[in-house]
């Protein structure tokens, strides 16, 4: 069962991807019925929806299936975006739309290298040193500006922040060694946030058969 013409979407609270996706979700207030759902175990209702097998999946009363994070959170904010993340200041939406591309296209694997180095052949530490390129990059954006294009967040903040946020998790200690003060305070300032509280609630596991939680939680 789901809530009456409400979608569905299927998310595991710490991929950051269904982070982005909970944030946008959340930003514009867009209901839904979410379904917490346990990577080791995927329920065969997510599986026939999107058989990739990855979170975030939005699924529409209608059926139609949105399968990657960036579509979801476009959905949602072009639906409804009070807080105008596609009108950044002095950027059109393809530019928020590149540096996001280049974290999930080059910051992201070398992440992935950094946090799981048993799954890789090249040294953890040549990722760690390629991904802090990206960050201080980030860091140019943010002095001075606060947000990634400006003094207001945009859609590029809430795609890009949860990637970095797992990067500052795998070596706290070097994290805060490094000279990106104003990276280190954009990303306190957005996990210090109500709206990263909402976005980061804790929900059991969805049992197959029930209801979901309504998302955002009010």
């Amino acid at each position: 069962m789901q809530h009456p013409a409400l979608p569905v979407l299927y998310s595991f609270r710490r991929c950051p991807y269904a982070m982005r996706a909970r944030l946008a979700l959340a930003a514009s207030g867009e209901r839904c019925e979410l379904r917490e759902v346990v990577l080791k175990n995927k329920p065969a209702e997510m599986l026939a929806a999107s058989p990739k097998g990855t979170v975030p999946v939005l699924v529409m009363a209608d059926g139609a299936v949105l399968e990657q994070s960036l579509h979801i959170m476009l959905w949602a904010l072009r639906r409804n975006d009070p807080l105008r993340w596609l009108d950044a200041d002095a950027c059109t939406l393809d530019d928020l739309l590149a540096l996001v591309a280049e974290c999930d296209d080059h910051f992201k694997p070398q992440l992935d290298r950094y946090k799981y180095p048993g799954r890789f052949d090249d040294s953890s530490a040549g990722a760690r040193e390629r991904g802090a390129q990206f960050l201080l990059r980030l860091e140019a954006r943010l002095a001075g500006s606060g947000q990634l294009f400006g003094a207001r967040a945009s859609l590029a903040d809430a795609a890009v922040m949860p990637f970095v946020r797992q990067f500052a998790m795998v070596e706290p200690a070097w994290f805060e060694s490094q000279p990106w003060p104003s990276l280190r305070a954009w990303l306190a300032g957005w996990t210090a946030s109500p709206l990263f509280e909402r976005a980061m609630c804790k929900y059991a596991p969805w049992v197959p058969g029930e209801i979901g939680v309504a998302y955002p939680p009010a």
